[in-house]
């Protein structure tokens, strides 16, 4: 009875955060450890279906490098790098969208249809999603997302279907594909979309600061100052630059979150508690309610 009575004043004290996301827009960006293991990916695609069951519009985003390079080794396909950075050439590219649009796409559209949801998986090719020019020569077939068509998104979560997105982009040529970053497709998506909320989950807790300590609250001026000052470094820098450009182009806010984190999604929207870093210029509405 008690653990019963836990639930039903955690739902209840859900309500505002509920009202709150109700109708919104949030695209999460789903990749690391979790997507090679069966039951974080099942976890993942309840949640998802949870969040749009009670009103969410969400708009799924993943990536799948830990597959793309398993395959490449076993075709036996080298790799060259140019500033620690993998070159994709023809053949590359090639194993990238077969990966990321067939293999990995799929796999998270069935868990989500097993959760009892529906959606259906799409590439940044598909009605020129998402339009690219090579990000750096050198690099080959990496692409920078220049042009994006979202309607088909918006067409798609408003007939209640959940969008499962590939970043896999075209070019601005005949037959040109573009293999983008992640976190860089889901930004773009979500700055396209307007969205509300923009969750990029990682295999890290969140941005911290100086001491070590994870920041639940950034505004993007002290995103800037802080990566000025060297302590966001690293793999964080593109992830916060991601967020930066997604909240310039009007994603309401950014959080960084812990994707290891049992149902760290459903702990950011709908919880007192929240799950990660969360960069945003304006106060929120509803807002956690201050411990006693």
């Amino acid at each position: 009875m008690q653990d019963a009575q836990n639930t039903a004043k955690m739902l209840s004290e859900a309500l505002p955060y509920l009202q709150r996301f109700s109708g919104a827009v949030v695209v999460v960006k789903f990749g690391g450890n979790a997507m090679g293991d069966d039951a974080a990916m099942a976890e993942f695609a309840r949640d998802i279906v949870l969040m749009r069951q009670v009103g969410v519009h969400p708009v799924v985003v993943h990536g799948g490098g830990p597959m793309i390079n398993e395959m490449l080794s076993k075709l036996g396909i080298k790799s060259e790098f140019v500033r620690g950075k993998r070159v994709t050439d023809k053949a590359t590219v090639e194993v990238v969208e077969m990966i990321l649009s067939g293999l990995v796409n799929k796999r998270i559209v069935q868990a989500i249809m097993d959760a009892g949801g529906r959606a259906v998986g799409i590439s940044g090719k598909d009605d020129d999603l998402m339009v690219c020019e090579a990000d750096d020569p050198e690099l080959g077939f990496v692409g920078r997302p220049v042009e994006m068509n979202v309607q088909v998104l918006r067409d798609l979560y408003m007939a209640g279907i959940i969008p499962v997105i590939a970043p896999v982009g075209t070019g601005m040529k005949d037959n040109e594909t573009f293999n983008v970053n992640g976190d860089t497709a889901a930004g773009a998506i979500a700055g396209a979309l307007k969205a509300d909320r923009l969750l990029l989950m990682t295999d890290v807790p969140g941005v911290k600061n100086a001491e070590g300590q994870v920041m639940t609250q950034i505004t993007p001026e002290e995103i800037r100052k802080m990566t000025a000052e060297g302590v966001i470094s690293g793999g964080m820098i593109p992830k916060t630059e991601t967020a930066l450009t997604a909240i310039e182009q009007g994603t309401r806010a950014v959080t960084i979150l812990d994707g290891k984190v049992p149902n760290a999604a459903l702990l950011e929207l709908f919880t007192d508690h929240g799950a990660g870093s969360q960069i945003r210029s304006t106060t929120p509405r509803v807002t956690p309610r201050s411990a006693s």
